[in-house]
């Protein structure tokens, strides 16, 4: 469907209104750089400044020629620039009120940004003729909270280079038909993107960002990326966006001491400045910031049709000590450590986001017990879509990379998830963060020779698919390259060759064509109706087994794990019904790496009660393996 850009409306009484109060959410439209009849009308927020100009490559960078006038009493500067057109580089000259101060600012709503390390911003039209228009029709249907959701998390600049120029990172454009085939082929049902968003330093990953509404710039321009977005959902993918409202970096031409001021930050270094990565937290109680970063999201939901928002570090913006030790915070008007700013943002922010796009989802990146983060506001919750379970992920990991001769002494790191399964809507993360800063990659902290290295990883994706919970994987694991990600490099796309790495390929892209297809490993994801456990006492033998079910109509799913290198002959497991149990799924067969040991297409239940269930089976467990079955 084709959507032209239009030339911004004045800003109006009502605007000045909004933005003072926080709940602008379309500042986009308002301030920034935008495209008129026969000129450039500049608009940036600098409350404390004595003067402002653009400055730009249309007036050689000299303040003198195009001095910007206040408006209104918030703080908003303006001005209308015939010499200015698309591409044209330029800044803010911002002299200060206070000491003196003078700098070049980036501008805070700017659509295009130079490529890194310069640092000019680019007026620039977002016109584009979108085709995904059948994409943004189902799109409701394939967010549903009871959809598959099975989520390949990727850094762009890593995920694959040039290959005719080694080494040389592609651009949106040669990425999206690329991504976009290998995820369909994948059976993923979604891209999540490590933040696109402008940032000079590439070795943040994207993560310390002075663009919130512009896409780097090192992959091309805005249009590209509408294009990537484009492409991907004509192949049926959806796109989610890590975003970063947390913090940002000191870089002088950014958004910290905008105007002489702590405008966007907190003054006081105890709450605006973030000891663990060196930046600026931004100061949620004021409403200009609050009115920022709500229309930083609405941005992309609606001008790139981005599927959902992945919001990164909730919890270090939910408490006001996170990072620092006693006496570096200060508490909160009641004296706790909460901090009631960032809460009522990230409620305002959600409720408003699903008011505007009720097709998409918030994601809470939160590794911290809080409470209800993905229940509404009005039971109290933070109002997030879903969170990542932060403590599947670490006890899961924490189990499988022990010798498996111990593991049943860590038995419990498999069933206590079960405990608050269903506490959240929650995403089982296996993310970029646990394959760098010397973690290895998931294979290398499988233990074992080769082969049980493999057989390893198989079983922990197997189980992983079965668990309640969406599911997420990042990049690599699904074909359990070796090396630590690395940002410099492609992934080692040359291990497919060899017949291990393309047999975890081959399992992930039947697992999520097997999780896709079963109602039951899927539709009630969130809902104890949905788990059922068969037999999780079997610690002596590292054994699990449970059901996953739908309604009435689904068939229910039985899932049967060894993660002991010891095949289980005749062992029994209790079932709801009678007839023949096919084993659809099965990480030890031949060819996906394994041995091929297992059931010989499937099993007989048979009228033997056992534990709960009024039939069982007689089951061959394979070593190192989970096994799906489904009744027929």
């Amino acid at each position: 469907m084709p959507t032209v850009a239009t030339p911004p409306t004045a800003l109006t009484g009502h605007d000045l209104y909004l933005f003072r109060e926080g709940t602008h959410s379309r500042l986009y439209e308002k301030l920034g750089a935008h495209l008129v009849e026969g000129a450039t009308e500049f608009r940036v927020w600098a409350p404390n400044a004595a003067s402002v100009a653009v400055i730009g490559d249309f007036n050689g960078w000299d303040p003198r020629r195009h001095p910007m006038t206040p408006t209104g009493d918030a703080g908003i500067w303006q001005a209308r620039v015939a010499e200015a057109s698309q591409r044209s580089l330029y800044k803010f000259h911002v002299v200060s009120r206070h000491a003196g101060y003078k700098v070049d600012k980036a501008d805070p709503y700017a659509f295009r940004a130079e490529t890194p390390p310069r640092t000019g911003s680019m007026v620039w039209d977002l016109a584009y003729e979108w085709h995904d228009a059948q994409w943004m029709r189902e799109r409701r249907q394939r967010n549903a909270l009871d959809a598959p959701h099975s989520v390949y998390e990727v850094h762009l600049g890593s995920w694959m280079r040039s290959p005719d120029s080694p080494g040389q990172v592609l651009g949106f454009r040669d990425l999206a038909p690329r991504l976009a085939e290998y995820a369909k082929r994948l059976g993923f049902t979604h891209v999540e993107l490590m933040p696109i968003m402008e940032h000079p330093f590439y070795g943040s990953w994207g993560y310390q960002c002075t663009g919130y509404f512009a896409p780097s710039s090192r992959y091309g321009t805005p249009q590209d990326f509408m294009h990537f977005v484009d492409v991907l959902h004509q192949h049926g993918i959806g796109v989610i966006l890590d975003w970063v409202p947390s913090h940002f970096p000191w870089d002088e031409f950014g958004l910290g001491f905008f105007d002489g001021t702590h405008l966007y930050e907190h003054s006081d270094p105890r709450q605006g400045h973030h000891p663990d990565w060196a930046s600026a937290i931004f100061n949620y109680g004021r409403n200009e910031v609050r009115a920022f970063l709500s229309s930083s999201a609405h941005f992309w939901l609606e001008k790139y049709h981005a599927d959902g928002l992945r919001v990164d570090a909730v919890a270090s913006m939910l408490y006001l000590d996170y990072g620092r030790k006693q006496g570096e915070w200060i508490p909160n008007r009641h004296g706790g450590r909460e901090n009631i700013g960032a809460i009522e943002f990230l409620r305002f922010l959600n409720e408003t986001l699903y008011r505007d796009f009720p097709d998409v989802h918030t994601i809470a990146e939160e590794s911290t017990s809080w409470p209800q983060v993905s229940r509404p506001n009005y039971l109290g919750g933070l109002g997030f879509g879903m969170k990542w379970n932060m403590g599947w992920m670490h006890d899961t990991l924490n189990y499988f990379k022990r010798d498996p001769v111990y593991r049943k002494h860590y038995h419990d790191a498999l069933t206590f998830s079960l405990w608050y399964a269903f506490h959240e809507n929650f995403v089982l993360p296996l993310s970029h963060d646990e394959v760098v800063h010397g973690k290895g990659s998931l294979i290398g902290r499988m233990p074992g020779d080769e082969w049980q290295q493999f057989a390893n990883l198989r079983a922990l994706l197997g189980y992983m698919w079965a668990h309640p919970g969406k599911k997420l994987l990042f990049m690599g694991g699904e074909f359990g390259q070796r090396r630590e990600w690395t940002h410099e490099a492609s992934l080692e796309w040359h291990v497919l060759q060899h017949p291990l790495h393309e047999g975890v390929q081959r399992w992930v892209a039947d697992l999520n064509r097997v999780y896709r297809d079963n109602p039951a490993l899927h539709a009630r994801d969130f809902s104890p109706e949905g788990f059922r456990w068969v037999q999780r006492g079997d610690w002596e033998q590292s054994a699990l087994s449970f059901l996953r079910l739908g309604d009435e109509a689904a068939p229910p799913i039985l899932v049967v794990c060894n993660f002991t290198p010891v095949p289980r002959h005749n062992y029994r497991v209790g079932v709801p019904r009678g007839g023949y149990w096919r084993e659809i799924l099965n990480s030890d067969a031949q060819h996906y790496g394994g041995s091929g040991q297992g059931n010989y297409g499937g099993a007989e239940a048979v009228p033997m009660p056992y534990e709960e269930y009024s039939h069982s089976l007689t089951l061959t467990l394979p070593p190192l393996a989970v096994t799906y079955f489904k009744p027929e």
